[in-house]
């Protein structure tokens, strides 16, 4: 039987191109090399296109081919610049293995379907949704499910610090993971927040302080057909919980650690899966995502965050929370394909 000729995306320009080249190592590791033939694209971080052997080593600068995915439908695949011509190769399905900017916004989305190739993951308009906070929380609102009460600052803007009930926490509407991210405590921190905030996006969020536990779930799965693995809690130390900054994360966070399965009552571990399932069906995700909520005293729960493409490192909290479920990461990819394909 003929392998599946699966192209897979890492790298990137964007902030999070160290973690999406650590979650492709860990998908090379897992890959069912029986199933399918992988074709590794990796995006450096001046945002070249290289086919290349894999996510090890010094790809960026190693003996690669220039590559590009064909917008056009007729090729439906890869055009390999080699010795002045194009070769193109066919691809059956692509893998996006990119996380935040121009990975998961819906502009590597768009690529992918102007060139007709069945792809993994959200489609344009939800993830463009989920990568902007502010737009998450009024989809998520007007569907009934509690979010932080927020505001909205354009790159123009003036804040009235004295209208703000601290602590805050000020972040870049369109970044992910906790780059740019600030929890200010008084007036006098504000400006230096925004300032830090603005270095990853121009229009910037100023989000109430929800005080409660923060909850993930991992989600698979399209429409109705929904499957979601064990919960985690994030038990933190000291500050607010970020991941990737630290200069070994794969020895931990440094202020924070994961229960999993999440250490909480089984009518809030119901009503999280339930309030999760809801939001992704209500931001129109598929394939996968991470669902993170608060768990307040009372019982109650808020929406913190959408992730569209969760990391899939060594330490990511997705492929773990589904790990703990019975469910490898070699697992995972089948169905993410199988998915894939079905869409299309």
């Amino acid at each position: 039987m003929a392998r599946l000729k699966l192209g897979i995306l890492f790298g990137g320009s964007g902030e999070e191109h160290l973690v999406s080249v650590k979650s492709a190592r860990e998908v090379a590791k897992s890959l069912d090399t029986a199933k399918y033939e992988p074709f590794w694209i990796g995006i450096t971080r001046d945002g070249a296109w290289k086919l290349c052997d894999g996510p090890d080593g010094d790809w960026e600068s190693g003996d690669c081919r220039p590559v590009v995915v064909s917008p056009d439908r007729s090729t439906r695949g890869l055009l390999v610049l080699d010795e002045g011509k194009y070769d193109s190769i066919g691809l059956d399905v692509v893998l996006p293995v990119l996380h935040g900017k121009f990975g998961e916004d819906g502009a590597m989305q768009g690529l992918l379907e102007l060139s007709g190739i069945p792809y993994v993951g959200c489609d344009i308009p939800s993830s463009a949704v989920c990568m902007d906070k502010s737009l998450t929380y009024t989809v998520v609102s007007n569907a009934g499910i509690a979010t932080p009460k927020f505001w909205i600052v354009n790159s123009d803007a003036d804040v009235d610090p004295d209208q703000l009930n601290y602590p805050v926490f000020v972040k870049p509407a369109r970044s992910g993971s906790a780059f740019g991210v600030s929890k200010v405590s008084s007036k006098e921190e504000l400006s230096a927040a925004l300032t830090a905030a603005r270095e990853y996006d121009a229009k910037v969020l100023i989000e109430e302080a929800v005080v409660g536990s923060e909850v993930g779930s991992s989600i698979l799965g399209n429409g109705s057909e929904l499957l979601i693995g064990e919960l985690d809690r994030v038990a933190l130390t000291h500050g607010f919980f970020k991941i990737h900054q630290e200069a070994s994360p794969e020895t931990g966070s440094e202020n924070s650690s994961f229960i999993c399965p999440a250490d909480i009552s089984d009518e809030s571990r119901d009503l999280v899966k339930e309030t999760a399932k809801a939001i992704y069906r209500a931001l129109g995700c598929r394939g996968l995502a991470r669902v993170d909520l608060f768990v307040k005293e009372d019982g109650s729960v808020v929406l913190n965050e959408v992730n569209t493409l969760p990391g899939l490192t060594s330490y990511s909290r997705y492929p773990r929370m589904m790990k703990a479920a019975g469910f490898s990461l070699t697992e995972v990819i089948d169905r993410l394909v199988s998915l894939a394909l079905a869409e299309k």
